[in-house]
């Protein structure tokens, strides 16, 4: 009998490919089913980037092998990324890696420094991914909490407390997903410092700096980062490019061999046309984020009001992709109350709880819905 490997007893499906079936099993037997639930932005790249994979696929090498690392044009445009955004000097050659997305490069780096034991400091509530991931490299993860009364920032003091004599690596990420805490520079000086005193590689997860966000941070801006801090971005939430699959990895050039040695191992370069579309991405002006943040702030609104509807609160300083909403008192499971409104209203928002014991209470809202569904879904609960 062919078993399975053991490391899948450890994790479970993605909670989206599993819920996502039953809301397709609802579409499918006719419910006008509102998803809301996932942050997949439903806007168009920038019609220069659509030109330039366009124009792409007819050069001559467009349909062979590409380098593992990327185009030099498109390393040299993610280094002037953080260059013109953050003030950040990156060497393109040497610190800077292109990914297939950056949710690729969270198990490039797990496989690159985790050995089997080590553990693994992962924010509650946080991405489930980084669970995930380090379960199936067989190291440990350790939960920290973030709670709303600490802005969801760590608490260094019960950091301090923990055995940390195995802890390799740590996870964060700000602005932070699901919450939308925008974090600050004073709280990445801490972590840099905490990294530094125990010798853990700190990794900033770090793609939606530019949604509703009037000052984007990058952690390589504290002095002395790249010694112990890897940055994950993403073009997915920035340009719309989700479905193109196009993140970077930055970082000192020790950091990034490791992981290359590991993406090399994995594929076997991006496709030439994507790249060629994101180094036009990436030369696109600030005037961009403008255009964009005037369409999410309009839809954020809304959902603000649908919000207020189902009786919950929310911070209106939050940023970020996501609406991150407190159930009213008395409800205790976020998964029956967004399962009510699905069979009900044919509505699907995120639970809280599927990103930790510390979501529970709250509900997630994507902002990636037109301005007229989130009116519609306001709609169901006035008949």
């Amino acid at each position: 009998m062919i078993t399975t490997a053991k490391r899948l007893t450890t994790v479970e499906e993605y909670y989206f490919s599993a819920k996502l079936r039953e809301v397709r099993q609802l579409i499918a037997e006719g419910k006008p089913v509102i998803n809301m639930g996932i942050g997949s932005p439903d806007l168009a790249p920038d019609a220069s980037v659509i030109a330039a994979i366009q124009s792409a696929v007819n050069d001559d090498n467009a349909h062979q092998y590409q380098s593992y690392q990327g185009l030099p044009e498109l390393r040299l445009g993610m280094a002037d990324f953080y260059k013109n955004y953050f003030d950040v000097d990156l060497n393109s050659n040497t610190e800077v890696l292109p990914l297939m997305g950056s949710k690729e490069g969270i198990m490039h780096i797990a496989l690159a420094f985790l050995n089997q034991g080590d553990q693994v400091l992962i924010p509650n509530p946080g991405y489930p991914t980084y669970s995930s991931v380090a379960k199936l490299v067989e190291a440990e993860p350790i939960l920290y909490d973030l709670i709303a009364t600490k802005n969801w920032e760590p608490d260094f003091d019960a950091l301090e407390k923990l055995d940390l004599s195995r802890v390799k690596l740590m996870w964060i990420s700000y602005p932070h997903m699901p919450t939308g805490a925008t974090g600050s520079l004073v709280l990445f000086e801490k972590l840099v410092a905490f990294a530094r005193k125990h010798q853990i590689l700190l990794v900033n997860d770090n793609p939606y700096s530019f949604v509703l966000n009037d000052h984007p941070i990058s952690i390589l801006q504290v002095d002395g980062a790249k010694e112990v801090a890897l940055e994950l971005n993403s073009l997915s939430k920035t340009y719309n490019m989700a479905g193109w699959r196009v993140g970077m990895v930055c970082g000192n050039a020790t950091f990034i061999d490791a992981i290359l040695k590991v993406k090399s191992n994995m594929d076997s370069g991006m496709f030439y046309g994507i790249q060629k579309g994101a180094i036009a991405a990436l030369k696109l002006d600030a005037s961009w984020f403008d255009i964009l943040n005037k369409v999410y702030a309009q839809r954020r609104e809304l959902i603000f009001q649908l919000a207020e509807k189902l009786g919950c609160t929310y911070d209106q300083n939050a940023v970020g992709l996501f609406v991150w909403a407190k159930l009213p008192a008395g409800i205790h499971s976020s998964e029956k109350f967004i399962d009510d409104i699905l069979f009900n209203q044919h509505i699907f928002i995120t639970p809280g709880t599927i990103f930790g014991s510390n979501g529970e209470g709250y509900i997630r809202f994507s902002l990636c819905v037109t301005a007229e569904k989130i009116q519609e879904a306001i709609d169901r609960f006035d008949k």
